[in-house]
C-alpha cells in the first residue's frame, strides 16, 4: 500500500486532532479537545461577507491578498503593537496553517536545522521536515507547583545549544499551544539575542495574541535588530472565532515576503475572495470598537469556569496564562500515558481533551497531563462539568500537590 507514498510523508499519522474530535463524535463526548469555538462567530462579520458575495466579489483575489484586508492587519498591527509595515509586507494564506508551511518551505533548506520549542503544535516539525530541514528541540518544562502566574519554563543554556551553524530558523509561538506559556520579554530578548548572533530567521507564532490574561504580547518583529529577520504569522480565524474561513497571514520585510509569495503562488494562489473583503471589514471595525476587550473578558470568564471546574474534580491545573486552552496534570490518576486518560475520558465519561504527548518528538517522554479547550459555551463547559464528576470516584488522594 505504500509502494506510492513518498518518503517525507511516510512518518506522518493523522492529527491528533481529527483523531479524537472523530472519537468524541463516535461517543457523543462533549469535544474539549480541537480547538474551534462552538458557538456563532460576530453577526456583523457574517453580514459582511454576505455583502461581499452580493457585490460579487466572488472572482480570484490577488494572490498576495485583497488590498483592504492587507491594509487592515498594517493598521491593527501599528494600532496594537507599534509595528510599522506597509500592506506590500503582507501577505494573506489559508490561514495560518499555510502561512506556517509556505514559510519554512520558503526559507529552509534541505540539512537546515530549525529550533522548535517542546511541546510544539503538531504542524511545526511535519513542514521542516518536508522542507529537507531538521528539527530541533529545546524543551519547555512545566511549573512545580500551581499559581495563578506559574510559567512554563525552558533553561536557558540548553536553547543556547541549540543554535549553531546550520540553525536556520526558530518558531516561537506565544501565546503558546498547548501548554498556554506567554514568553516574557526576557526570554524573548534571549531569543532575538541568539537570532542576531547567529543570523537565524525567526517565525512567529502569534495567533492567540487577543487571548492574553497575565502578561503582555511582545511581537518579536518589534525588538531590536528583528524586523529584518522575523515572519509574523496571524490568524482571523482565532480572533473573530471562523476558523473555518482560514483567512492567516504573515507580516515580513521585503526579502521574506518575496520568498513567501513565491510558495504561496504555487500552493493555494490566493484565498476565498468574500471571506478577505468580510475580514477587512471585522479588522477595522474592531479597531475603532471595544471588541477585543470584549473578546479578553469573554474567554477570561470560560477559562475561570474551566478552572473551577477542573480543580472541584480534583485536577491539579497550570493556569494558562494565554491562549484558550488549559493543561492539567495527570501523574496521581492511575493511567499510564495520557493516550490512555483521553481514551477512557471521551469513551467512559463523555468529555473529549486532547493528549499533549502527541506535541512532542517522542511522546513517551511528555510529562503526564492532558489539554482542555475553553473555545465553547457557557453551557457547553457546565454540560462538561457535569459529566466530569463521574471521574469523582477515582479522585487522587495526592491531588493538588504537584502542578
Amino acid at each position: 500500500m505504500h509502494q506510492y507514498m513518498a518518503q517525507r510523508v511516510h512518518g506522518f499519522g493523522t492529527s491528533i486532532f481529527s483523531e479524537m474530535s472523530a472519537l468524541a463524535l463516535e461517543h457523543q463526548a462533549i469535544n474539549l479537545s480541537q480547538g474551534f469555538p462552538d458557538f456563532a462567530g460576530p453577526a456583523h462579520v457574517k453580514q459582511a461577507a454576505i455583502d461581499a458575495i452580493l457585490a460579487d466579489h466572488n472572482q480570484y483575489a490577488p494572490s498576495p491578498g485583497v488590498p483592504a484586508l492587507r491594509q487592515a492587519v498594517v493598521d491593527t498591527y501599528r494600532s496594537a503593537y507599534g509595528l510599522a509595515a506597509s500592506a506590500n509586507e503582507v501577505t494573506i494564506t489559508c490561514g495560518a496553517t499555510e502561512a506556517l508551511f509556505a514559510t519554512i518551505l520558503a526559507v529552509v533548506n534541505p540539512g537546515d536545522e530549525v529550533i522548535l520549542f517542546e511541546p510544539a503544535y503538531d504542524s511545526y516539525a511535519p513542514g521542516v521536515i518536508m522542507a529537507g530541514g531538521v528539527p530541533r528541540y529545546v524543551r519547555l518544562d512545566p511549573p512545580q507547583a500551581e499559581s495563578d502566574d506559574a510559567a512554563w519554563t525552558f533553561d536557558p543554556e540548553a536553547l543556547r545549544a541549540a543554535f549553531g551553524p546550520k540553525t536556520r530558523a526558530i518558531i516561537v509561538n506565544t501565546p503558546h499551544n498547548p501548554t498556554g506559556k506567554v514568553f516574557s520579554r526576557a526570554e524573548l530578548a534571549l531569543i532575538a539575542e541568539l537570532c542576531r548572533e547567529h543570523d537565524v530567521i525567526a517565525i512567529a507564532d502569534e495567533v492567540y495574541d487577543r487571548m492574553i490574561y497575565v502578561g503582555e504580547h511582545l511581537p518579536l518583529a518589534t525588538l531590536p535588530g528583528m524586523w529584518e529577520r522575523t515572519v509574523t504569522i496571524n490568524s482571523t480565524g482565532k480572533t473573530f472565532s471562523m476558523t473555518g474561513w482560514k483567512i492567516g497571514y504573515t507580516i515580513a520585510p521585503p526579502p521574506l515576503t518575496d520568498a513567501i509569495r513565491r510558495v504561496h503562488q504555487f500552493s493555494t494562489f490566493a484565498i476565498a475572495t468574500p471571506f478577505q473583503h468580510a475580514m477587512a471589514a471585522a479588522l477595522n471595525a474592531a479597531l475603532h470598537s471595544s471588541y477585543y476587550a470584549e473578546l479578553l473578558d469573554f474567554y477570561r470568564q470560560r477559562r475561570d469556569l474551566l478552572l473551577d471546574v477542573l480543580r472541584d474534580v480534583g485536577f491539579a491545573v497550570v493556569p494558562p496564562a494565554g491562549t484558550y486552552f488549559v493543561m492539567v496534570d495527570l501523574r496521581d490518576w492511575g493511567f499510564a500515558t495520557d493516550v490512555e486518560f483521553c481514551r477512557h475520558l471521551t469513551t467512559e465519561i463523555g468529555v473529549a481533551a486532547i493528549p499533549p504527548s502527541a506535541f512532542y518528538v517522542e511522546p513517551t517522554t511528555a510529562p503526564l497531563m492532558a489539554r482542555f479547550c475553553f473555545a465553547k459555551q457557557i453551557a457547553t463547559l457546565q454540560a462538561a462539568a457535569e459529566r466530569l464528576q463521574k471521574l469523582a470516584a477515582r479522585q487522587p488522594s495526592r491531588a493538588g500537590e504537584h502542578a
